[in-house]
């Protein structure tokens, strides 16, 4: 017997509810998120302007110290050049650009001339593509007025928060639901246990939740253990021993083409649970946004229940 998987004469009306309630959260919280991100993200390229004498001193070597300054480099050309753009124009490794901007150093193994050679590529493309409508005081051979630097490192930024609209409301969705879970359970008395991180998930106390866990999984194809991500972990408080914690993963969407694009990801994470710990394992999904009836008679077969955002209270009827 589900909870929601089984119901899809009200499929129509929670798909409605549930876009309403992401419209909603969208026109009055997303200007908000993003003006924070940009605020920080202004302070991030002032530093890296800097680093840099404000684009007069761009070198190999800088890019060597302070790899990390990529991803406002490549923002700052005319025009604004992707990460896959960048390593296709300069031909350098994409291990390389994306060890840079994602782990914030070079790759440790590269060996130096290599390095070397790649990082001056690097900064070939940047210095050939520069936009200097922004950096005015590149054409005076000058280090740039503080009225300048202040307008150019806004202009950085918002392109910087452009490029990275999905993620900026991302993480900010994922927030707003975990922050949804957690005042439903602890609301009825539930505590978050911070020190999971050291035991095995299914060692949680009855009556504790956590967030973001790794749990251990064996891939079918190659019997090769994995560390999965679950987003919320729950003991339901009449749990006995033996018995598994209830896991949730957190989805929001603001299109419908995103979620049927990536609705095996969470077939294959509920294959790879049972395939280790068996049938009695429970995952569920927590869906906030565009999820139509495609998605969610697909999610259906494969045998995986979920909860609306709109609808927390139906938790209760997972054993919460």
């Amino acid at each position: 017997m589900g909870v929601n998987k089984d119901k899809p004469d009200r499929w129509k009306i929670d798909i409605a509810k549930s876009v309403d309630f992401y419209n909603d959260w969208f026109l009055q919280s997303a200007p908000q998120v993003f003006k924070e991100t940009r605020l920080k993200t202004s302070e991030q390229v002032e530093q890296v302007l800097k680093l840099t004498a404000n684009f007069t001193r761009l070198n190999s070597e800088v890019l060597q110290e302070y790899p990390y300054i990529l991803p406002v480099l490549r923002m700052a050309t005319c025009p604004p050049i992707a990460r896959d753009r960048l390593i296709g124009l300069a031909g350098v490794p994409r291990n390389l650009v994306k060890t840079m901007e994602e782990d914030k150093r070079v790759p440790p193994r590269m060996e130096s001339t290599q390095l070397q050679e790649n990082l001056e590529q690097i900064e070939k493309v940047i210095l050939e593509l520069i936009d200097f409508d922004i950096f005015v005081w590149l054409d005076r051979d000058d280090e740039g007025e503080a009225e300048e630097i202040r307008r150019a490192a806004t202009i950085i930024a918002d392109r910087l928060c452009g490029a990275e609209a999905n993620p900026i409301l991302r993480n900010a969705q994922e927030k707003r639901q975990l922050t949804s879970i957690q005042h439903w359970l602890q609301e009825r008395g539930y505590t978050f246990d911070e020190g999971t991180g050291s035991r095995k998930f299914d060692a949680l106390s009855p009556g504790t939740f956590t967030f973001h866990l790794n749990i251990p999984v064996r891939r079918a194809t190659t019997n090769r253990e994995i560390k999965m991500p679950i987003d919320v972990v729950v003991m339901p408080r009449t749990a006995q021993l033996d018995d598994f914690p209830l896991l949730i993963e957190a989805k929001s969407a603001g299109d419908f083409t995103n979620t049927n694009k990536r609705r095996k990801e969470e077939a294959t994470k509920v294959s790879q649970l049972r395939g280790t710990y068996g049938d009695s394992i429970r995952f569920i999904l927590f869906l906030s946004g565009y999820f139509d009836s495609n998605y969610l008679e697909y999610e259906s077969g494969e045998g995986i229940d979920w909860v609306w955002e709109h609808r927390v209270n139906d938790l209760t009827e997972f054993g919460l």
